[in-house]
């Protein structure tokens, strides 16, 4: 009698190791790091070769833009990655995700403040007070400010764990600004699909945290309740 062949993700959990070793894993951050900035290479290359277009500026901006989102999306893909493999290295990766997030936030606002607005600052305020997208994103680019900051083992010192946590914790509001700011932008030329993808990653990846917190809160309360019918009704025997 043949066994049950056992399904290719567990397959795969089996082989990739809880820990990688010290030498392992610096090779992987080292290529994940060149990964990242490979959308910037690409970008000067295409430029170089007169290949961005019709209107390189919009496909400049468009394309900062995009990858500042799927730096956020592999940001908060980390924890559940952990959870649902019980691999503990990932969140070693997630500052470097974060940072690229930030890296490149500020290169498409600087796009869009050098190319396009050719650093008229009156024109952009008046962009930030009357264009919803625009505010979005902004707000955005500074929330993210005070978390690529504190970002260090040093800050970590300094302000504490759980306040640390707190702070850091903005990444939900900014994940979401980023989402509104690409949706209110597409929506203008009746193109949201793209945004729609962006809209249910990010979602999801938000709502498994929020089913993690609500099981952790009404779980504890259940069990706390639990044990306290049990303590009473041996009082009462």
């Amino acid at each position: 009698m043949s066994g049950r062949r056992t399904p290719l993700p567990v397959r795969l959990l089996s082989i990739v190791p809880p820990v990688l070793r010290p030498r392992t894993f610096v090779w992987l951050r080292a290529v994940l790091f060149a990964a990242a900035l490979l959308p910037l290479v690409r970008l000067f290359l295409l430029g170089a070769a007169g290949g961005l277009g019709a209107n390189p500026v919009e496909f400049v901006i468009r394309s900062l833009g995009n990858w500042t989102l799927i730096a956020l999306v592999l940001t908060l893909s980390i924890t559940p990655l952990r959870l649902a493999t019980g691999w503990a290295w990932p969140m070693r990766l997630r500052r470097m995700f974060g940072l690229f997030a930030f890296f490149y936030a500020v290169l498409h606002f600087g796009a869009y403040l050098w190319l396009d607005h050719w650093f008229d600052l009156t024109a952009i305020g008046q962009d930030v007070l009357k264009r919803p997208y625009v505010t979005a994103g902004f707000a955005a680019l500074l929330l993210l400010v005070p978390l690529a900051v504190t970002s260090t083992h040093g800050w970590v010192r300094r302000l504490g764990g759980r306040n640390w946590q707190r702070l850091h914790r903005l990444v939900y509001a900014i994940a979401a600004l980023a989402v509104l700011h690409f949706w209110w932008q597409k929506a203008a030329k009746n193109d949201i699909g793209e945004p729609l993808v962006y809209g249910m990653v990010i979602g999801a990846l938000l709502g498994a945290r929020l089913l993690r917190w609500a099981r952790r809160r009404y779980g504890s309360v259940d069990s706390s309740a639990n044990n306290s019918s049990i303590v009473s009704r041996r009082r009462i025997s």
